[in-house]
């Protein structure tokens, strides 16, 4: 299973690059998809018809398989893409046809379209898979339209299509051996999204009306529209007080941020305050210190004095002196009476006669 799956993708890769019958790479992969002609497909190769075994092994090179799917393609989604892309994928070399309907022939039998015809035509032109575009393709396939267009088999879901007054209007396609079948893609389809859209009819209506659209263009009476208009700015009101609230609750966020950083910082700076004191002004701090080395230098600078009312020389320091030593009688204090005796000794008498009277 792995192996078939890889030869598939290298088929697929081949063929993106394979040259056509012009001498160019696969259109549609870099153009738009290009419109049936009204005579049909024109051939110099002459178109035989193959069989499902036959293409499923792989064609002649002179030609690859025609393959044709028809719908409405309303609302062109990812359901239409993936039915498109199996039906190119059925055979390792497909040329895949796509027929729309007229918006006449499709709000007959089947009901009212979102997108024009036109606008369906062009958007199955612009799809990858896509090789060619049948406009006005018929409701139901004659042998006719299959000769026309030279195809080979025909690509649609399995379920029976009821439509035009037939059980399955893909019967007789069936019968013959030229039916190829695809898978549905559940959960979406072009009933679902315009289900949504009459759903929530009123939320979309005032978007419009928000984008510009005129009452008289989405067709809105006077009233609906000034009601739409009044649950707009309603609306607009809730987002602004939404978004004040919003707002206050960030700004009390970062002021309760920055009002914690602070403390932080506060108690870290008096903390490192704290110990700068403690450590400049403690008891073995810096300033007892520099008091202690200023009161050393005053005391070295300035000359001893000795405190008032103190004796000039202390006991113990005359006791200490020997008696036997020349020091002790030098420097052995003298009374008053010995001192007079001194002075009387050696100062010679002056006799009354040598006291001459001052002239």
């Amino acid at each position: 299973m792995a192996r078939r799956r890889r030869s598939r993708g290298n088929n697929a890769q081949q063929l993106q690059n394979a040259p056509n019958r012009r001498g160019h790479t696969q259109r549609a992969l870099r153009e738009p998809a290009v419109y049936a002609k009204p005579t049909g497909f024109e051939s110099e190769v002459p178109h035989e018809k193959l069989t499902i075994t036959q293409a499923r092994k792989g064609t002649p090179a002179n030609r690859p398989v025609r393959v044709y799917a028809d719908g409405i393609f309303d609302l062109f989604h990812s359901g239409h893409a993936r039915a498109l892309m199996q039906a190119k994928n059925v055979f390792p070399n497909t040329h895949l046809i796509v027929g729309v309907c007229s918006d006449e022939l499709t709000h007959k039998l089947k009901g009212y379209t979102v997108m024009t015809e036109d606008e369906r035509y062009d958007a199955l032109r612009h799809c990858r898979y896509v090789d060619e575009v049948v406009r006005d393709a018929p409701w139901t396939l004659t042998p006719e339209f299959l000769k026309k267009h030279k195809i080979d088999f025909v690509a649609h879901d399995d379920i029976p299509y009821t439509s035009a007054g037939s059980e399955d209007v893909y019967k007789h396609i069936k019968e013959a051996g030229m039916f190829v079948a695809t898978e549905r893609t559940e959960g979406i389809s072009t009933s679902d999204l315009i289900t949504r859209i009459v759903r929530d009819y009123d939320i979309y209506v005032r978007r419009n009306l928000q984008r510009g659209y005129t009452a008289r263009e989405l067709n809105v009476g006077f009233i609906k529209e000034n009601t739409y208009r009044l649950q707009n700015q309603v609306d607009k009101m809730k987002e602004t007080v939404r978004t004040v609230e919003e707002k206050s609750k960030h700004f009390v966020n970062r002021v309760e941020e920055k009002s914690q950083d602070l403390i932080h910082k506060w108690e870290e700076k008096s903390r490192e305050f704290i110990g700068n004191f403690l450590e400049l002004f403690g008891p073995d701090g810096a300033w007892h210190v520099i008091q202690e080395r200023s009161g050393r230098v005053l005391q070295a600078l300035s000359p001893y004095s000795s405190p008032r009312g103190s004796p000039s020389s202390s006991p113990t320091r005359a006791n200490s002196t020997p008696p036997d030593s020349p020091t002790s009688t030098a420097f052995r204090p003298s009374s008053p009476t010995s001192a007079h005796k001194r002075r009387s000794r050696s100062s010679p008498k002056v006799s009354s006669t040598d006291r001459r009277p001052v002239q």
